[in-house]
């Protein structure tokens, strides 16, 4: 009887994160939130009483890949777990989702993550859940994520959600949603907390992270951003720039980096074709 009380007072959760650096800073978030409301986690997800897959959907194989993950998790279910599936494969193709994978309990969007704690609470409590209601935008977000302390000495640092890029081959924008800026604010604090919890390195991430800034009308922010970082966090030994596009690399950008030897003296962009007429039908 005791043991099944200490149970249900620390429930399980086993998360599962793919796809790209933006997923783990979303799925950090998550297991942070989780075991600040007394989840704790485990690796085995036979032990779990809730399953959590953070999908990619982004390419053909990345959703087969979540699609078959979430197939494995859901036929091996015991009586009363639940599985949750978040992320960009969720928002892209939720129906889908529904429709080829039936233990599945709840979606949740891209930028609903940091509502996870209230929708496992919902499942395991048996209260309605409408699996497309945590898919829209959230009515409030702050920029501010819960994170955990650095292990190995480097962290992901993400600036901005979604992309205002109109490319023609890439699906991004279409669930990932257009781009939204982190306060700067709330990004420098961040970046502390990780510096000051053991990162060393930090590697900056986003859709677009040289479009940082414009969607909250303050146009090349970005070489800002990174200054300001590297004033905060003077034992910061590493900032590292990637996800840059080519055409918003401004003079300023490169002044900084130049610098502020903190900045790692190299961009990371995809350059995807050499040729002006395949680049103007790329739309890019």
């Amino acid at each position: 009887m005791s043991k099944k009380k200490r149970t249900n007072r620390h429930p399980a959760y086993y998360l599962l994160t793919l796809g790209c650096p933006k997923n783990t800073v979303d799925s950090e978030g998550m297991a942070m939130l989780l075991q600040n409301d007394g989840y704790r986690a485990t690796a085995n997800p036979d032990a779990a009483d809730i399953l959590i897959v953070n999908t990619c959907g982004f390419l053909e194989s990345a959703k087969e890949e979540s699609l078959a993950t979430l197939n494995d998790l859901a036929r091996s279910k015991r009586r009363g777990q639940k599985l949750v599936a978040a992320g960009c494969l969720a928002q892209r193709n939720g129906d889908e989702i529904v429709r080829h994978v039936p233990g599945v309990d709840a979606l949740l969007g891209t930028r609903r993550w940091m509502e996870i704690v209230p929708l496992v609470d919902a499942l395991r409590a048996g209260r309605s859940t409408e699996r497309y209601s945590l898919l829209g935008d959230p009515e409030h977000d702050d920029g501010v994520v819960v994170r955990p302390p650095a292990f190995g000495g480097s962290a992901y640092l993400k600036i901005s959600d979604g992309c205002n890029a109109p490319c023609a081959f890439c699906s991004i924008p279409s669930f990932k949603g257009k781009l939204r800026s982190r306060p700067m604010a709330a990004v420098v604090d961040e970046a502390a907390g990780l510096v000051r919890n053991g990162a060393r390195e930090l590697v900056v991430v986003a859709q677009d992270s040289t479009d940082y800034g414009r969607d909250r009308g303050e146009a090349d922010s970005l070489p800002q951003l990174l200054a300001a970082i590297c004033r905060r966090s003077p034992d910061l030994r590493w900032l590292r720039l990637m996800y840059a596009y080519p055409g918003h690399v401004s003079d300023r950008l490169i002044e900084v980096m130049a610098t502020e030897p903190q900045i790692v003296n190299y961009l990371d962009m995809p350059l995807q074709h050499g040729h002006p007429e395949t680049l103007r039908r790329m739309r890019r």
